[in-house]
């Protein structure tokens, strides 16, 4: 059976972005959750992640009508002349930022090619959700939680009471199906927006082998921006981050169907938190957290602006070489 470059480019482009959007985003969303039980077996892990996904995906496709997007792709439709090479490319991108640790948006990077008329709307978004994160977590970690972050500085390494693995596990599966509602349209993008049972199948077979490497893997390369952060690996502060991260994309999601970056929500949060916890923790530090927060800013800028060149760039660069 013979596939037209159409489908080849479609199937190569799911496929690249699947990986790409796992290994870089899922990260900032289970990040915490894998450096708080690196100690547990991964596929115990990749167990829990993977039966939440499935529950995501089928709910979406049996509610909305096969749309496993949540309705994020609406303003997105699918290019009139179907999938081409422009839209591989930016997968392939992010593949290589992934590669050298840069948390950029795939938002931007894999939607804008498609239309990039959505551009602004998706960029005030997510400014939005940076500020709103940020000043989330500084007065959450400055006020609410100030003596219980003191205290868990104070006591990590000591033993936990097991019900913090209940509450974190709780809290990983609340902000791990919210991270998905926002992200599975940077993958299902290259799909027909209204899948069919096979479609359907493969897609989920994809999703949850890729998301066994980056578990088999304990995060790659992204996974050292969680790390940096104060007592992210301590189970009550990643139980917090986790809750905090997730209602905030919770309200975003409620606000409107526009994508979002989940990056720029993540790095506003923690950028917050270790401001907060600069301001009454001895050993960490303004000038230290003050650098390590504007070079995730830098990285992230970074993705949006090479978004932009590409957005612009290919469909200029294909109709220079095709005509198209």
């Amino acid at each position: 059976m013979a596939f037209s470059l159409t489908e080849i480019c479609m199937v190569a482009g799911f496929l690249l972005a699947a990986y790409a959007v796992v290994a870089n985003d899922s990260i900032q969303t289970l990040g915490t959750f894998l450096s708080s039980n690196s100690h547990r077996p991964w596929w115990a892990l990749w167990i829990f992640a993977s039966g939440i996904l499935c529950a995501v995906l089928a709910y979406g496709w049996f509610v909305h009508g096969g749309d496993v997007s949540y309705g994020r792709l609406t303003n997105f439709p699918v290019p009139e002349g179907g999938i081409s090479w422009i839209h591989v490319i930016p997968p392939l991108a992010l593949l290589f930022l992934t590669r050298v640790g840069v948390p950029v948006s795939t938002t931007f990077l894999v939607l804008t090619v498609f239309t990039i008329s959505n551009l602004q709307a998706m960029l005030t978004k997510s400014l939005l959700g940076y500020l709103v994160a940020f000043v989330v977590a500084i007065v959450v970690f400055r006020l609410v939680f100030k003596r219980a972050t003191e205290y868990f500085h104070r006591t990590r390494g000591e033993a936990i009471p097991r019900y913090w693995v209940v509450l974190q596990w709780s809290s990983t599966a609340f902000l791990w199906s919210q991270w998905l509602i926002q992200d599975l349209a940077n993958i299902f993008v290259y799909l027909p927006r209204q899948l069919s049972i096979s479609w359907l199948l493969f897609g989920v077979l994809v999703l949850v082998a890729m998301q066994g490497y980056i578990f088999y893997t304990f995060g790659g390369v992204i996974q050292k921006i969680v790390l940096s952060k104060t007592d992210t690996t301590d189970i009550r502060a990643a139980t917090i981050i986790d809750f905090i991260y997730g209602l905030v994309l919770l309200v975003f999601k409620e606000v409107s169907n526009i994508p979002m970056s989940t990056t720029w929500v993540f790095l506003g949060l923690l950028a917050g938190r270790e401001f907060a916890l600069s301001m009454y923790l001895a050993d960490t530090g303004f000038k230290r957290t003050l650098r390590n927060v504007s070079m995730d800013a830098l990285k992230a800028l970074s993705g949006l602006i090479v978004s932009v060149i590409l957005a612009l760039g290919l469909p200029y660069l294909n109709r220079l070489l095709f005509g198209g």
